[in-house]
Parts: C-alpha cells; sequence; structure tokens
C-alpha cells in the first residue's frame, strides 16, 4: 500500500479571496498560505519526478524529514480548504467539479501511466468533502465553533493511523482494528484499503476529512471577520497570486515538470 505520495497536495480550495476586511469578504492571507503550499508541492514533486522517475540518487528523500514535509503541505492545504468552504457560494457545484477532475485524473493515470495510477487522492478527497460538507452544513451550523473545532481536531488525531490498520493517540494508546475490515477492495475510500490496494497518491476521507471540517469551524471565525487586522491585508502579492490559482497550478505543474525534466535528461545524456 502507498499511502499520500507524489500527486499530492494541492488540489484543495478554489480558494474564495480578496482584499476585503468586511465580513464574508475574503482574506489575503489565506491565498497567501495557499500560494506558499503550492510553491511547497512543485518543490515536492520536483524531487519525486526526481527520484522516482529519473532515478536519481537524494538520500533525504527517504526521510522522515520529507515524510512530515509532505504531511505539513497536505494538511495544510485540506485545513485551508475547510476554511475557504465557509465563503463558497455553492460547495456543491465546486464537490461535484473537483470529483470529476479526479475521476479524469483517475483515467488519465490509468491509461497514459499505469504505475501511477490514482485511485483516491487528493482531488477525490476534496472534492468528497465539499459535497460532505454542503450535505452536512445545517447540523454543523449548530455546533459551537470552539468546540467543533477541538472535536473534529482530536478525532483527526485519534484516526490518523486508521489505513495502517489502527486508532488512537499515536505512539502511545493504540489499538488494532478488525483485518476483516480491510477484507473488501471497495472501503479504501473510507481508508480501509485491502491488501492488494494501490495508490500513487491516497487521501481517504478518515482520517482526513476531520481536519477539512477543523478548517471549517475555524472558518466560522474567518467569515466573520473575527480575524486580526494583519490577516485582512496583501503581504506577498506573488505568493497571493498563485494562491487564487492553486487549481490550475496543481493540475498543470506535474506535466510540465515532467516534461522539463524529460527534455533536460535528454540533453545531458
Amino acid at each position: 500500500m502507498e499511502l499520500a505520495s507524489p500527486q499530492t497536495f494541492a488540489a484543495a480550495a478554489e480558494q474564495p479571496s480578496s482584499a476585503a476586511a468586511r465580513p464574508g469578504g475574503r482574506l489575503p492571507l489565506l491565498d497567501e498560505l495557499r500560494g506558499l503550499m503550492i510553491v511547497n508541492v512543485v518543490a515536492y514533486h520536483t524531487l519525486y519526478d526526481l527520484v522516482y522517475l529519473f532515478g536519481v540518487g537524494i538520500p533525504w528523500f527517504h526521510t522522515l524529514g520529507a515524510y512530515f514535509w509532505q504531511q505539513w503541505m497536505s494538511g495544510s492545504l485540506i485545513f485551508l480548504a475547510g476554511v475557504s468552504c465557509r465563503f463558497s457560494r455553492s460547495n456543491a457545484r465546486r464537490g461535484l467539479r473537483v470529483l470529476g477532475l479526479g475521476m479524469a485524473l483517475s483515467l488519465g493515470t490509468w491509461l497514459a501511466m499505469p504505475g501511477q495510477f490514482i485511485a483516491f487522492g487528493i482531488l477525490h478527497f476534496m472534492g468528497s468533502a465539499m459535497l460532505l460538507f454542503a450535505l452536512l452544513r445545517p447540523r454543523l451550523d449548530k455546533v459551537p465553533r470552539r468546540a467543533g473545532l477541538w472535536v473534529c481536531l482530536a478525532l483527526f488525531v485519534l484516526t490518523k493511523g486508521i489505513y495502517y490498520g489502527r486508532v488512537g493517540i499515536p505512539y502511545l494508546l493504540e489499538l488494532d482494528l478488525p483485518r476483516w475490515l480491510y477484507s473488501t477492495p471497495f472501503l479504501f475510500p473510507l481508508g480501509l484499503p485491502g491488501e492488494e490496494f494501490l495508490s500513487a497518491d491516497y487521501f481517504p476521507l478518515l482520517p482526513w476529512l476531520f481536519l477539512f471540517l477543523a478548517g471549517s469551524f475555524e472558518g466560522v471565525k474567518a467569515r466573520a471577520g473575527q480575524v486580526p487586522e494583519f490577516c485582512r491585508r496583501p503581504h506577498l502579492p506573488a505568493l497571493g497570486l498563485a494562491g487564487r490559482h492553486t487549481m490550475a497550478i496543481y493540475l498543470a505543474h506535474q506535466p510540465l515538470i515532467f516534461a522539463f525534466l524529460f527534455v533536460l535528461f535528454r540533453i545531458i545524456m
């Protein structure tokens, strides 16, 4: 089973954002944070292609440091996507569009790069999370913001190891789940992959949905304008621009990176 690897992270939100400081207006800091994450995504995937597609030896890329870098990027983008869903006019429409892009990516990788097939990657997750949020929003709106935030963060931590077959406090108190839960090939979207499951990019609903929902509760405060003045004004316009076009950058960057490296290595070799 290959977890959360290359084509990860970025799809996140189609990002509502602007320089508006009024309640309900988009916050420039959200764009800039998304822009920072997508820059990291491009850097990560460049290293991934060098290591796994072009055979360049980069030992650090196999260390815990690289793993935590990847988890920080993906987790940050998922949390920010949850914040951003509070600014969207229609999470259902956005969710269907993003899920459709995920399905198209699955088809494309299956046809063109079977070894990098994506069964349920970040786009599938984001689209599903947006649709679930749209469905559950009437009930979620009744939950106190702070309680919802901390409960979702706790559930994220407790279920972080679910696709490894365990739940609980990592490295302190964990329980093994029954193996029969992983005996079907159809429950992988829930974080219960079968033994033969393979996906070059894997972001199941559990545990990541809890992080998305935690962001949505934090988004209540952001949507109401209850944020520091620092969040209301632009600081790094280039990052803000990248953050407003995260989806486009995510969809384009891998083919462009691969094409650039292919030409570069052809010249070198």
